[in-house]
């Protein structure tokens, strides 16, 4: 195992059930396409994963981007969504070749924990290429400092008896514990950040920032962010 993308380019076992993967995937999109405000919007979900339920953002805009970085993710998406030409899965090199200012909502919703500072940068610069003048970068799922893994588990445990498959999520909880999850946090690293650090950064890029006032998923211990192109930027 080299890098965050080798894990997720194979099966895992974040997800403790068919289940738990259904509902979240599903509680995403939802929150994604409630951040749809013109049925003529350009979407771009970076770090989508599997996006199972991708459909239902499908539904509110005119042209959704599924990027992930793991190969087999990209296959899955595109098998599973060959029939809906709203939705096209890409990779990250691919971005380069799509229209500057072509796109109405960008999502990166928990992918800041696996960039490092310098990739980080790099991936602001580019959403920002790809932003329209009036179109927003939220960034969801932002890990602060002292959210522990324990807050997690607390927030999985609590998805689990709302979404009926607590059974699963405690067997799932031993798993993860005695996977290569944890060991891969500490050698490849897991970037979290506070509010203030998150904002001087999309300021610095030249972003107007503002806190969500509920975080995109089911855990309301992390961050999400909204920002627009400042003006002049």
């Amino acid at each position: 195992m080299t890098s965050w993308v080798d894990f997720w380019n194979r099966d895992t076992a974040i997800y403790v059930s068919e289940r738990h993967k259904m509902l979240h995937y599903r509680g995403v999109a939802k929150d994604i396409a409630g951040l749809i405000e013109d049925e003529d919007s350009v979407v771009l979900d970076h770090g989508s994963g599997e996006a199972t339920s991708a459909g239902l953002v499908a539904a509110r805009c005119a042209k959704l981007y599924l990027c992930d970085a793991a190969p087999n993710t990209r296959d899955k998406i595109a098998a599973q969504f060959r029939d809906e030409p709203k939705i096209v899965a890409v990779a990250p090199d691919d971005l380069d070749g799509l229209e500057a200012a072509s796109c109405d909502l960008i999502v990166a919703n928990s992918v800041l924990q696996y960039l490092d500072e310098a990739t980080l940068d790099i991936s602001l610069a580019q959403w920002k290429r790809l932003l329209k003048p009036t179109g927003r970068l939220v960034l969801a799922d932002v890990i602060p400092p002292d959210v522990s893994p324990l807050t997690d588990a607390q927030a999985l445990i609590g998805f689990a008896v709302q979404g009926g498959f607590l059974a699963a999520a405690l067997a799932g909880l031993v798993r993860t514990f005695f996977s290569d999850y944890r060991k891969l946090r500490g050698e490849l690293g897991f970037s979290t950040h506070t509010e203030a650090e998150i904002s001087s950064r999309l300021e610095r890029h030249g972003f107007s920032v503002r806190r969500l006032e509920r975080n995109i998923g089911h855990n309301p211990a992390r961050m999400s962010f909204e920002a627009r192109l400042a003006s002049g930027a």
